[in-house]
Protein backbone atom coordinates (compact mmCIF):
# COMPACT_ATOMS: atom_id res chain seq x y z
CA UNK A 1 0.00 0.00 0.00
CA UNK A 2 1.31 3.53 -0.97
CA UNK A 3 0.93 6.06 1.87
CA UNK A 4 2.20 9.09 2.87
CA UNK A 5 5.54 9.12 4.77
CA UNK A 6 5.10 10.99 8.16
CA UNK A 7 8.35 12.25 10.03
CA UNK A 8 8.82 11.80 13.86
CA UNK A 9 11.22 13.21 16.24
CA UNK A 10 12.72 10.43 18.58
CA UNK A 11 13.70 10.66 21.84
CA UNK A 12 17.79 11.18 21.12
CA UNK A 13 16.11 14.36 18.94
CA UNK A 14 17.14 12.91 15.69
CA UNK A 15 14.70 12.29 12.89
CA UNK A 16 12.67 9.10 11.66
CA UNK A 17 11.25 8.83 8.67
CA UNK A 18 7.98 6.43 8.41
CA UNK A 19 7.49 5.11 4.96
CA UNK A 20 6.26 2.55 2.20
CA UNK A 21 8.96 -0.02 2.24
CA UNK A 22 9.81 -0.35 -1.36
CA UNK A 23 12.14 -1.88 -3.48
CA UNK A 24 14.47 0.93 -3.16
CA UNK A 25 14.72 -0.23 0.03
CA UNK A 26 15.56 -4.18 -0.75
CA UNK A 27 19.46 -4.41 0.28
CA UNK A 28 18.77 -2.72 3.71
CA UNK A 29 15.64 -5.21 4.48
CA UNK A 30 18.09 -8.39 3.65
CA UNK A 31 20.61 -6.87 5.75
CA UNK A 32 17.82 -6.18 8.72
CA UNK A 33 16.23 -9.44 8.24
CA UNK A 34 19.60 -10.97 8.81
CA UNK A 35 20.34 -8.76 12.09
CA UNK A 36 16.91 -8.30 13.55
CA UNK A 37 17.09 -12.16 14.06
CA UNK A 38 19.66 -12.61 15.71
CA UNK A 39 19.17 -9.92 18.28
CA UNK A 40 16.38 -11.35 19.37
CA UNK A 41 14.74 -15.09 19.69
CA UNK A 42 11.03 -13.66 19.65
CA UNK A 43 10.82 -13.27 15.62
CA UNK A 44 9.27 -16.28 13.96
CA UNK A 45 12.56 -16.80 11.56
CA UNK A 46 16.30 -17.83 12.40
CA UNK A 47 18.99 -15.87 10.76
CA UNK A 48 19.49 -19.17 8.79
CA UNK A 49 16.48 -18.91 7.27
CA UNK A 50 16.99 -15.61 5.81
CA UNK A 51 17.51 -16.54 2.52
CA UNK A 52 15.85 -14.40 -0.05
CA UNK A 53 17.60 -12.81 -2.95
CA UNK A 54 17.94 -9.06 -3.46
CA UNK A 55 15.84 -9.59 -6.89
CA UNK A 56 13.70 -11.88 -5.09
CA UNK A 57 13.13 -9.03 -2.27
CA UNK A 58 13.05 -6.70 -4.65
CA UNK A 59 9.67 -8.55 -5.93
CA UNK A 60 8.09 -8.97 -2.78
CA UNK A 61 8.60 -5.15 -2.00
CA UNK A 62 6.94 -4.50 -5.28
CA UNK A 63 4.28 -6.48 -5.15
CA UNK A 64 3.49 -5.71 -1.17
CA UNK A 65 3.50 -1.84 -1.96
CA UNK A 66 0.69 -1.60 -4.58
CA UNK A 67 -1.41 -4.28 -2.90
CA UNK A 68 -4.30 -1.65 -1.12
CA UNK A 69 -4.90 -4.25 1.78
CA UNK A 70 -1.11 -4.82 2.69
CA UNK A 71 0.66 -2.01 4.76
CA UNK A 72 4.47 -2.41 4.84
CA UNK A 73 6.49 0.32 7.04
CA UNK A 74 9.87 1.34 7.06
CA UNK A 75 11.27 3.42 9.76
CA UNK A 76 14.64 4.94 8.36
CA UNK A 77 17.46 6.92 10.62
CA UNK A 78 19.95 8.72 9.28
CA UNK A 79 19.42 6.88 5.91
CA UNK A 80 19.47 3.92 7.80
CA UNK A 81 16.53 1.22 7.94
CA UNK A 82 15.75 1.20 11.41
CA UNK A 83 12.81 -0.95 11.71
CA UNK A 84 9.69 -2.90 9.80
CA UNK A 85 6.33 -3.41 10.61
CA UNK A 86 3.53 -4.94 8.45
CA UNK A 87 -0.31 -4.82 8.88
CA UNK A 88 -2.63 -7.90 6.49
CA UNK A 89 -5.31 -9.27 6.36
CA UNK A 90 -6.01 -12.11 8.41
CA UNK A 91 -8.11 -14.01 5.15
CA UNK A 92 -11.10 -13.15 2.13
CA UNK A 93 -13.96 -15.51 3.89
CA UNK A 94 -16.61 -12.84 5.15
CA UNK A 95 -16.34 -14.14 8.71
CA UNK A 96 -12.79 -12.90 8.73
CA UNK A 97 -11.72 -10.73 6.57
CA UNK A 98 -12.85 -7.37 9.02
CA UNK A 99 -9.68 -8.29 11.46
CA UNK A 100 -5.68 -7.75 10.08
CA UNK A 101 -2.99 -8.82 11.55
CA UNK A 102 0.41 -7.00 13.10
CA UNK A 103 3.89 -7.78 12.84
CA UNK A 104 6.91 -5.75 13.57
CA UNK A 105 10.35 -5.41 14.50
CA UNK A 106 13.21 -2.85 15.25
CA UNK A 107 17.38 -3.04 15.50
CA UNK A 108 18.21 -3.45 19.12
CA UNK A 109 20.30 -0.32 18.60
CA UNK A 110 16.76 1.68 17.82
CA UNK A 111 14.55 0.14 20.95
CA UNK A 112 13.24 2.36 23.64
CA UNK A 113 13.06 5.75 20.71
CA UNK A 114 9.64 5.44 20.39
CA UNK A 115 9.79 4.34 16.65
CA UNK A 116 7.56 0.96 18.14
CA UNK A 117 5.13 3.40 19.19
CA UNK A 118 5.31 5.97 16.39
CA UNK A 119 4.73 2.72 13.58
CA UNK A 120 1.82 0.85 15.45
CA UNK A 121 -0.20 4.23 15.83
CA UNK A 122 0.29 5.12 12.54
CA UNK A 123 -0.36 1.46 10.93
CA UNK A 124 -3.42 1.33 13.10
CA UNK A 125 -4.89 4.48 11.70
CA UNK A 126 -4.32 3.41 8.18
CA UNK A 127 -5.74 -0.32 8.92
CA UNK A 128 -8.81 1.92 9.98
CA UNK A 129 -8.61 4.03 6.76
CA UNK A 130 -8.62 0.60 5.00
CA UNK A 131 -11.97 -0.51 6.67
CA UNK A 132 -10.43 -3.20 8.65
CA UNK A 133 -12.01 -3.28 12.28
CA UNK A 134 -9.68 -5.34 14.57
CA UNK A 135 -6.03 -5.60 14.57
CA UNK A 136 -4.53 -9.28 15.68
CA UNK A 137 -1.20 -9.99 16.67
CA UNK A 138 0.43 -13.01 18.80
CA UNK A 139 3.48 -12.31 20.76
CA UNK A 140 5.79 -14.70 23.08
CA UNK A 141 4.95 -14.78 26.39
CA UNK A 142 8.73 -14.09 27.93
CA UNK A 143 8.62 -11.27 25.74
CA UNK A 144 7.75 -8.65 28.52
CA UNK A 145 8.97 -5.61 26.56
CA UNK A 146 6.75 -5.79 23.44
CA UNK A 147 3.40 -6.75 25.54
CA UNK A 148 4.44 -3.07 27.46
CA UNK A 149 4.29 -1.74 24.07
CA UNK A 150 1.58 -3.08 22.43
CA UNK A 151 -0.54 -2.31 25.68
CA UNK A 152 0.73 1.22 25.77
CA UNK A 153 -0.27 1.52 22.01
CA UNK A 154 -4.01 0.03 23.28
CA UNK A 155 -4.12 -3.45 22.46
CA UNK A 156 -5.52 -5.97 24.84
CA UNK A 157 -4.57 -9.47 26.01
CA UNK A 158 -7.21 -11.93 24.42
CA UNK A 159 -5.67 -15.54 25.05
CA UNK A 160 -2.61 -17.80 25.00
CA UNK A 161 -1.85 -20.18 22.47
CA UNK A 162 0.29 -22.84 24.42
CA UNK A 163 3.83 -24.68 22.62
CA UNK A 164 3.82 -21.99 20.10
CA UNK A 165 6.85 -21.95 19.11
CA UNK A 166 9.45 -24.44 19.00
CA UNK A 167 13.12 -22.96 19.62
CA UNK A 168 16.41 -24.68 17.79
CA UNK A 169 17.52 -25.48 21.94
CA UNK A 170 14.18 -27.56 22.13
CA UNK A 171 12.04 -25.77 24.60
CA UNK A 172 8.49 -24.98 23.65
CA UNK A 173 7.43 -21.04 23.83
CA UNK A 174 3.83 -19.97 24.73
CA UNK A 175 2.19 -17.02 22.76
CA UNK A 176 0.01 -14.03 24.40
CA UNK A 177 -2.81 -13.36 22.18
CA UNK A 178 -3.74 -9.63 21.65
CA UNK A 179 -5.85 -7.28 19.75
CA UNK A 180 -6.73 -3.56 19.23
CA UNK A 181 -10.34 -2.79 18.38
CA UNK A 182 -10.66 -0.21 16.08
CA UNK A 183 -14.22 0.71 15.61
Amino acid sequence: MRFLEREITLKDGRTCILRPNAPDLAEGMLEYLKKTSAETPFLLRNPDEVNYTLEGEKEILGRLLEDPYTIMMAAVVDGKIAGNGSISGIGEKRKIRHRCSLAIALYEEFWGLGIGTAMINYMTELAAQIGWHQVDLEVVVENEQAQALYRKCGFIKTGRRHNALLFDDGTYHDEILMYKNLK
